[in-house]
């Protein structure tokens, strides 16, 4: 039997797709083309619009919106998307916006913690085990890959990468990549270090730990260095062969915007 809670007060579409054992709270407003999965938990107050689709498990604390219509202003109109996971939590005052185009959803993983305040605007690609402290600003396009934190009020420009495994301090300004299991803190953003706690509570072994504060010294710490020219001295190494550094080195080849150093 599909059981659903659905308080009176609740503006619901009749066309909107809803899961087994899906509670929604009172003055909550669900859109026609809304999807929610098995076992979501919408409080009070909650707003999802537009083409988005929700898997399980998700939860929506009071005042958060989302799927709203982007704002870029190359929007023309066309139906746009928002597509997300599993068990995500959406604390109060979040903002999740669609994206631009019909073929360019905003997408957000599994398992993320956005707390209040935080935006993630049009286009944004969002990972697994993400955490989005309170006043978190994503511009659009902005890319944040799996176990990445990001702390209070740090701000993220168009079209930044956050790599796997770092965190960023709070009040940081982000104008450019962040590599995967680094430390990156200030206005403008710096490098302080390896993310050497957080990759412990995540298992890593200790001789990846050893080859990542390796390759850290001879990509930035060297003074006058050429970043390219030290990828390449790294890529010599045997510590290229760890695939936690070879992950760095790709994610540095890769960038478009540059890195933060």
């Amino acid at each position: 039997m599909i059981r659903r809670v659905i308080h009176p007060t609740a503006i619901v579409s009749p066309h909107a797709r809803l899961g087994t054992n899906v509670r929604i709270g009172p003055y909550c407003v669900i859109g026609d083309h809304v999807e929610l999965g098995d076992d979501c938990v919408l409080h009070p107050h909650v707003v999802i619009e537009g083409h988005s689709k929700f898997g399980r498990g998700n939860e929506f604390f009071p005042f958060a919106a989302l799927g709203g219509k982007t704002q870029d202003l190359k929007y023309l109109g066309e139906p746009t998307h928002l597509e997300v996971g599993d068990h995500n939590v959406f604390r109060e005052n979040t903002t999740v916006h669609r994206g631009t185009h019909g073929h360019t959803p905003t997408r957000i993983g599994s398992h993320n913690l956005l707390l209040s305040y935080a935006h993630v605007a049009h286009d944004c690609q969002l990972g697994d085990h993400i955490i989005l402290s309170n006043s978190v600003g994503l511009a659009g396009h902005v890319v944040v890959e799996d176990h990445a934190v990001l702390s209070g009020m740090a701000g993220v420009h168009q079209f930044c990468r956050i790599g796997a495994h770092s965190i960023v301090g709070g009040y940081t300004k982000i104008v450019q990549d962040v590599p995967p299991f680094m430390i990156a803190d200030g206005n403008p953003a710096a490098l302080r270090g390896v993310n050497v706690v957080g990759i412990q509570r995540r298992g890593f072994a200790e001789d990846d730990i050893r080859a990542l504060k390796a390759a850290y010294k001879k990509l930035f710490l060297k003074k006058d260095n050429n970043l390219a020219q030290s990828v390449s001295s790294l890529k010599a190494t045997h510590d290229a062969d760890t695939p936690q550094v070879a992950r760095l080195i790709r994610f540095i080849e890769e960038s478009q915007r540059g890195v933060t150093r």
